[in-house]
């Protein structure tokens, strides 16, 4: 009979084991930290640690890590913050352990890689300090046995193979690569495997449960080709013997989301690309083997067997999973709706996946539950302000896979009472469409590359997002309204028109050849002499029919007042000839009808040339002449309001002010040499 599997929770007020499928029950008694035999629920010790931040147990059981923040006595000096306590029934304590054992005491300061790494045996032990890995034997902590000194060493992962093997990491510094180096314990002298590279600011060391092969995943801090605000992610792929080293290379530009080794060693699978990212299977010779759907998916992990992938995509992505069965040609079972899940674990019996939403990172709907391999949800239990939840470990042989499709258990009733609550929408939401592209079929550009459009490229700017799928748009400078030229400069208008045509929609559409019809319209007023004169004023004995008789008056008085209109060119070239007036007028004069055989031939007629003559904002002239047409727009504003008084309207006090400085304001200007 296969062992039942258990996972453990923290909150912040309780800390509980709970025995899965198919009984789920909690186990009593845990109403503090403690130390359980998880089988049984019999308590095994109390630690007296308190403060404890972080804790880790040895890979057989034997021993619990805790870390504690650092701190100082009262002489200054640090206390050991880091300590190893043995957790074996039955071993005597020292006289001053009361009643518990402490194998060993250490200073960490850093909280990062606060642990200490054992073999799978448990028969060594090893931490990091400078320049150095320093081991230490189980059973005498307080001397060290032995020291792989490395310059700038800042990690290492020891194999959990049975070959002790120990692999370091040496960032770049100094113009030098950054090196990964794998040796064989306890022998120092020379590394049996080493790959050296450039863009390794920090490292993943991934072993595969063999000990035989390591990946490496290199990341920087920044990006210098300013592709990604995360900076630039690589792959290696190293043999534990020497044979192969090798960058792996992934046909899809964009980030390393994920990587996972396979329980049976001899492949893996990773996640890469820009969204909608590429899942694929690699052998151990860095080969792919498979390649799975697009998707946005950003983890991948294996089942304890090995016989099942999951695909999920979390974070700030949807939270769906897919599950894969690798023995039947990477037929997909399912696909699991686990909507803001920060925690995705694959049970010991390989039938299950546990998830839950944990604080900090979201504080509110936490909670565990548990899916099983076919889809159904089969647990479900809300927690406050949920921190930790894990399975408890178990050997995959302990538990026998057998069929897991069939048959499928009933599920908890929390289960049921949970998918009772959860409302199933009538009608799937789609995507906001504006009123004017509803009904229409979605553009390619708005489209992700698993549906069918375009791939994101990146132009290496991190503002400017140049991709052909609509992402971001170049920063030229532009007439807005203008019509764009091809980027080769050829004026090739007819099929870029039909190109933006194809893209707009029907208002749009309509829009564009009303103005064309009203521009076709105004070319053709010019060539008859309909449309308005260079000066643009309307012939007088043209009035327009639709103006009213009092905008009419309104209009003339204007055009009178506009009569003292004073020259903007300089005082010593107002009586001269104005060359572009002239110019202006010599273009304008109708040439006469030439004569062919005594019969008068029709000339085409010609439009005007536009008027190319550039103006500022503030007027032309000498500052004499700008005063001047200062105080006439002071005389027109006076004008005005006796017009106003006149009609018997009712002025205020500074508008009758403003008309009392008339006599001053004429006074100046027949100082300024005006006359009117």
């Amino acid at each position: 009979m296969a062992v039942p599997t258990q996972f453990a929770y923290r909150t912040s007020k309780d800390i509980g084991v709970v025995s899965a499928a198919p009984i789920y029950q909690r186990l009593p008694g845990l109403e503090r930290v403690t130390i359980v035999d998880a089988s049984a629920g019999h308590i095994v010790t109390t630690l007296p640690a308190q403060n404890v931040f972080e804790l880790g147990f040895s890979p057989l059981g034997s021993f619990l890590i805790t870390w504690q923040r650092p701190s100082k006595d009262e002489n200054g000096d640090a206390i050991k913050n880091l300590k190893v306590w043995s957790v074996l029934e039955g071993r005597q304590a020292g006289p001053e352990e009361d009643e518990h054992s402490v194998a060993g005491r250490f200073v960490q300061k850093s909280q990062t890689g606060w642990n200490l790494q054992y073999t799978y045996d448990e028969r060594y032990c090893a931490r990091v300090v400078s320049n150095e890995v320093q081991f230490y034997r189980s059973e005498d902590l307080g001397t060290v046995w032995n020291k792989l000194h490395v310059d700038g060493v800042s990690d290492f992962a020891i194999s959990p193979g049975k070959n002790h093997s120990i692999a370091v990491f040496v960032p770049e510094r100094k113009g030098q690569p950054a090196a990964v180096k794998v040796y064989n314990v306890p022998e120092f002298a020379s590394p049996v495997s080493q790959k050296n590279f450039y863009k390794g600011d920090k490292v993943q060391l991934k072993w595969n449960s063999e000990g035989t092969g390591l990946i490496v995943l290199a990341q920087t801090e920044v990006d210098k080709s300013g592709k990604s605000y995360y900076g630039e992610t690589t792959l290696y792929l190293l043999s534990v013997n020497g044979e192969f080293d090798s960058r792996i290379e992934l046909d899809k530009d964009g980030p390393i989301h994920d990587v996972s080794w396979s329980p049976n060693s001899i492949e893996f699978g990773v996640v890469y690309g820009y969204m909608p990212a590429k899942s694929t299977i690699f052998n151990i010779r860095a080969k792919p083997t498979h390649s799975f759907p697009l998707g946005p998916r950003n983890t991948i992990n294996f089942s304890p067997h090995g016989r099942f992938v999951l695909l999920a995509g979390f974070g700030n992505l949807a939270g769906q999973m897919d599950i894969y069965d690798l023995e039947k040609n990477y037929t997909k079972i399912c696909t699991v709706e686990a909507s803001n899940a920060s925690v995705c674990e694959w049970s010991p019996d390989g039938k299950h996946i546990l998830t839950a939403t944990t604080s900090p990172r979201l504080r509110v709907d936490n909670g565990v539950r548990i899916w099983h391999i076919s889809g159904g949800l089969m647990y479900n239990e809300d927690l406050q302000e949920l921190y930790h939840v894990t399975w408890r470990p178990q050997n995959a042989t302990m538990q026998p896979l057998e069929d897991p499709l069939h048959p499928i258990p009933n599920p908890h009733a929390s289960a049921l009472a949970y998918l009772g609550t959860v409302k199933t929408p009538s009608k799937p939401a789609g995507a906001y469409r504006p009123p004017g592209a509803r009904g229409q079929v979605t553009p390619l550009a708005f489209k992700r590359e698993d549906e069918g459009g375009a791939a994101y490229v990146s132009n290496g700017s991190l503002s400017l997002g140049l991709g052909t799928n609509g992402f971001g748009k170049p920063r030229k400078r532009e007439v807005p309204g203008a019509e764009l030229l091809p980027e080769d400069g050829n004026n090739n208008t007819a099929a870029a028109g039909a190109d933006v045509d194809e893209q707009l929609s029907k208002a749009a559409l309509k829009n564009k050849k009303k103005r064309e019809a009203k521009k076709a319209k105004d070319v053709a007023e010019r060539a008859t002499g309909l449309a308005p004169t260079p000066d643009n004023s309307l012939p007088a004995s043209n009035p327009s029919p639709s103006r009213s008789p009092e905008r009419k008056d309104r209009r003339g008085h204007e055009r009178n007042r506009s009569r003292g209109h004073v020259d903007p060119r300089p005082s010593s070239k107002q009586g001269q000839r104005d060359p572009r007036r002239s110019r202006e007028q010599h273009l304008n004069k109708p040439t006469p009808t030439p004569k062919i055989n005594g019969v008068t031939q029709q000339q085409p007629v010609s439009e005007p040339l536009p008027d190319l003559t550039v103006t500022s904002p503030g007027g032309a002239g000498t500052p004499q002449d700008k005063k001047i047409r200062a105080l006439l727009k002071k005389l027109r504003a006076i004008d005005e309001l006796k017009m106003r008084r006149a009609g018997g309207e009712k002025l205020e006090g500074t508008q009758i002010k403003k008309m009392d400085t008339e006599d001053d304001v004429r006074k100046e200007l027949e100082g300024l040499g005006w006359i009117e």
